[in-house]
């Protein structure tokens, strides 16, 4: 028989700090993620009537009364709707695929998050630190082989969209998956070559560990490798599918992309996997290139004590980064038409992959170099040495591709061989 007062120690034993750091970090991380999506929703379709000089969404306030709240009751009922609405699954799909696609395309989105960190240390709290070490804000603090884990888990949106595709037995749906899952693949090589010039500078795939070098040097590496930033940019807004890249949907053409055959609940997790996908993006934009929580002079060196207001000052200046990064993700998509399918396969390759390559090699370089030199002199001097070179590879890259296609695109139809001979014309 098994005491009472043994079940408490084995009680007390599974409840560790570290335990307990780890379910409040999900709880908060999970509760904070889906209602940031619901008001992102809100907030871009405030962006979107500014843009188009029109009212958006400012009547749904409190339930059951006339206060409006500026529209900010709109997400609670846009959720319900959702939640309400008939699961209806047609009769025609591979039911499990089926279900199974919006379900993985969803937790794959919120666990790239468990090695994101949205701040630096918070000061040691009495029942959650072990040892009285400070607390990390990150779910996984530590962990060495993070951007590998991002960048495993970011492929997984590749099934998604494919088990959705297929498993509606739909033509559009399947088209759309096919083009979908071509454009995602595409671009996760410039992405990789980007993220690959950042580790050879850093040394390291731990996202502190990249935040705190750029903290260490006060250079962010959006200034020592802009050409990496640029193609990194471009590439996350394709993995996001947000405008000019996002031909997963484009509804004029495919009805509704991959998820044709979804509606209810089930929609509701590919359009919240959909922004979770911006939101990372975002992240990885301010950790890997904008500083993370880092800020001349606000915020602190890596190696600093920092107390509780300091800490809570890096978190609102690395949130306040991501939030910035997710309005140019907004005004980007109400300010640019969409690419054509040809185009935006033709730009991955011929472009942003040599781009891409370009960065690799000209940090690579630099890094060989690196070890010629005298450490003193490298570690003071070397991260504003290495922008000089990469600005230049930036500027050549340019050049190149604006000399090396057209200024001009033709837009227009181009009628095929039979249509020009009904015509009389000659080719």
């Amino acid at each position: 028989m098994v005491s009472s007062s043994q079940l408490l120690l084995a009680a007390d034993s599974m409840l560790s700090p570290t335990l307990v750091q780890a379910l409040v970090k999900i709880v908060i991380l999970i509760g904070g993620l889906m209602t940031a999506a619901a008001y992102f929703v809100l907030l871009e379709r405030r962006m979107a009537a500014w843009i188009q000089d029109r009212r958006g969404p400012n009547r749904v306030g409190i339930p059951l009364t006339g206060i409006r709240l500026f529209g900010l009751g709109q997400p609670l009922a846009d959720g319900v709707k959702f939640i309400f609405k008939e699961a209806y699954t047609p009769s025609h799909v591979d039911r499990w695929m089926y279900l199974l696609a919006p379900i993985s395309i969803l937790v794959a989105a919120l666990v790239v998050f468990a090695v994101i960190p949205i701040g630096g240390m918070l000061p040691a709290v009495a029942g959650l630190s072990d040892g009285g070490e400070p607390i990390s804000l990150v779910v996984i603090p530590g962990f060495d082989s993070g951007l590998l884990l991002v960048f495993a888990l970011s492929e997984i949106a590749v099934y998604g969209v494919l088990l959705g595709g297929w498993a509606s037995n739909n033509k559009y749906s399947f088209l759309g998956g096919l083009r979908s899952s071509a454009q995602l693949i595409a671009y996760e090589l410039p992405l990789g070559l980007a993220i690959l010039g950042v580790v050879l500078a850093t040394g390291s795939m731990n996202l502190e560990r990249v935040i705190s070098r750029q903290a260490e040097s006060g250079l962010w590496f959006a200034l020592a490798q802009p050409l990496g930033f640029v193609v990194f940019v471009i590439a996350a807004f394709a993995e996001s599918a947000r405008v000019p890249f996002d031909l997963p949907e484009c509804e004029q053409e495919l009805v509704g992309g991959y998820h044709t055959e979804y509606s209810g609940i089930k929609l509701l997790l590919f359009l919240v996997a959909e922004f979770l996908h911006m939101i990372t993006a975002s992240f990885l934009i301010v950790i890997l290139f904008l500083g993370g929580w880092h800020f001349w002079g606000l915020t602190g060196g890596a190696g600093a004590e920092v107390g509780w207001l300091q800490s809570l000052l890096r978190v609102a200046v690395l949130l306040g980064k991501v939030v910035l990064v997710i309005l140019f993700f907004m005004l980007t998509r109400w300010s640019w038409p969409r690419f054509r399918f040809d185009q935006l396969m033709a730009l991955a390759w011929k472009i942003m992959l040599p781009l891409g390559i370009a960065n690799f090699v000209v940090v690579a370089a630099l890094g060989e170099i690196r070890a010629w030199y005298d450490p003193e002199f490298v570690d003071r001097y070397w991260e504003w040495g290495l922008a000089l070179p990469n600005w230049l590879s930036l500027v050549l890259g340019w050049l190149a591709v604006a000399y090396s296609g057209t200024l001009v695109t033709d837009n227009r139809p181009q009628p095929g061989p039979q249509v020009a001979a009904t015509r009389g014309e000659v080719f």
